[in-house]
């Protein structure tokens, strides 16, 4: 996805909460800052890549900051928080056990997103607020067709605490007799989920879990390993997490591929971006 005019402020919103988390050096802060600036000056610009600009951000802060990880704290709150809220649904899928049902559960594991929403954001709030509305963009029964059909599904993870309920989801891709292959990143940016999240919630028990070989926001195809690409190329199906994977995939050439984005449009770009308003919960054919 290309930058929108409000993703300039929101990268620096990004940067200082990042910025606060990594290091309570003040003067440090400040040179990093002006390096973050910089990049900003020099690369964007109509018809830059969004996330291709926020890897290079986050990115920076790691190196600069000499902390790998500055989200470590907010990816156990996201844990806990998704746990907390697990029982309850459950309790939705019991009455309910559609297949569309499951995609808003996946959905509303979504909003566990300190990087779109802000530190101080309601996270609890939105949750079951999320897995209560209807799909504002809803092409599940196409998803459900090409699931028919599919011998391997590829699923590109998204945040910590959201992979919970992506582990409801996969369940019930099971049932359509499907094997299911979940990839996360190589290493830690933002509160994106690693190999390590995912083995701590049991996902290896329903998945075969991979990497993406790198630690970008969301997929960015230059930075992939080939190991990740000859997955993505060899997979039936695509089924896609979050705002990062949505903003990478589209520029990438899909060919005839099914992919599949599931989200929640938590800010205004994404949500001008499909044609939504924000807040709508998305499930999107790509292609």
């Amino acid at each position: 996805m290309k930058v929108h005019y409000e993703c300039a402020s929101c990268f620096l919103r990004q940067s200082r909460e990042a910025l606060d988390l990594a290091t309570d050096d003040e003067d440090l802060k400040m040179q990093v800052t002006e390096k973050i600036n910089r990049i900003l000056c020099q690369e964007f610009k109509k018809g830059a890549v969004s996330n291709q600009i926020g890897t290079k951000i986050h990115r920076t802060i790691k190196q600069e900051t000499g902390n790998p990880d500055p989200y470590h704290e907010q990816r156990e709150k996201s844990d806990e928080i998704a746990l907390q809220f697990l029982p309850q649904v459950e309790k939705i899928l019991e009455k309910d056990g559609s297949f569309k049902n499951y995609l808003k559960a996946a959905i509303a594991g979504n909003v566990l997103d300190f990087g779109a929403l802000g530190l101080n954001s309601d996270i609890e709030g939105l949750v079951m607020s999320t897995v209560e509305k209807d799909l504002s963009v809803d092409h599940s029964a196409e998803l459900e067709a090409e699931l028919k059909k599919a011998k391997n599904v590829l699923y590109l993870a998204d945040n910590v605490g959201e992979i919970v309920f992506d582990k409801l989801l996969i369940k019930k891709l099971q049932e359509y007799d499907v094997e299911v292959t979940m990839a996360l990143k190589d290493g830690p940016i933002l509160n994106d989920a690693c190999l390590v999240e995912a083995r701590k919630v049991g996902l290896d028990e329903v998945a075969r879990l991979i990497t993406t070989g790198t630690d970008s926001v969301g997929v960015l195809y230059a930075d992939l390993s080939p190991e990740f690409k000859q997955e993505f190329s060899q997979a039936d199906l695509i089924i896609s997490k979050g705002l990062g994977n949505y903003e990478g995939l589209g520029e990438m050439d899909l060919g005839d591929k099914p992919v599949f984005c599931l989200l929640n449009a938590k800010c205004r770009p994404i949500a001008r971006d499909i044609g939504v308003e924000v807040g709508d919960n998305v499930v999107l054919k790509l292609n």
